[in-house]
């Protein structure tokens, strides 16, 4: 799982953390399939749910920070349409950290963690 999302190759040790819990690879399917389950037509059965969340994220007012990798190809730009849309993104210090992937927290868990802590004390 964290092998081909992240930036910088984790340790065995990392690898086989990640793998721990499942028996076998059987037992992955669910994690696999994951991605297909985001909704990318009008026609998905969770577009509806896509749709209701947004109206809830376009209402919020409280602290929002976005936070994303450089090197991520999934989410890359996600970050524009939070700050566009979501009013508590406003006087927010958001971030994009190097060298982070995917998963982040396995290539720049530190960093992240600093920015985290950092949001937290300040809201």
């Amino acid at each position: 799982i964290c092998a081909g999302g992240c930036a910088n190759r984790p340790s065995d040790d990392v690898i086989a953390a990640y793998d721990a819990p499942f028996p076998d690879e059987t037992f992955k399917e669910a994690a696999r399939i994951l991605p297909t389950l985001v909704p990318t037509s009008v026609d998905d059965p969770a577009h509806d749910a896509q749709v209701a969340a947004w109206k809830v994220l376009t209402a919020w007012t409280k602290p929002f920070l976005t936070c994303y990798s450089d090197k991520d190809p999934v989410t890359a730009g996600a970050d524009k349409k939070f700050l566009r849309e979501v009013p508590g993104t406003s006087g927010v210090a958001h971030t994009t950290i190097v060298d982070g992937g995917h998963f982040l927290q396995e290539d720049q868990g530190e960093e992240l963690g600093r920015v985290l802590v950092e949001f937290i004390r300040s809201n």
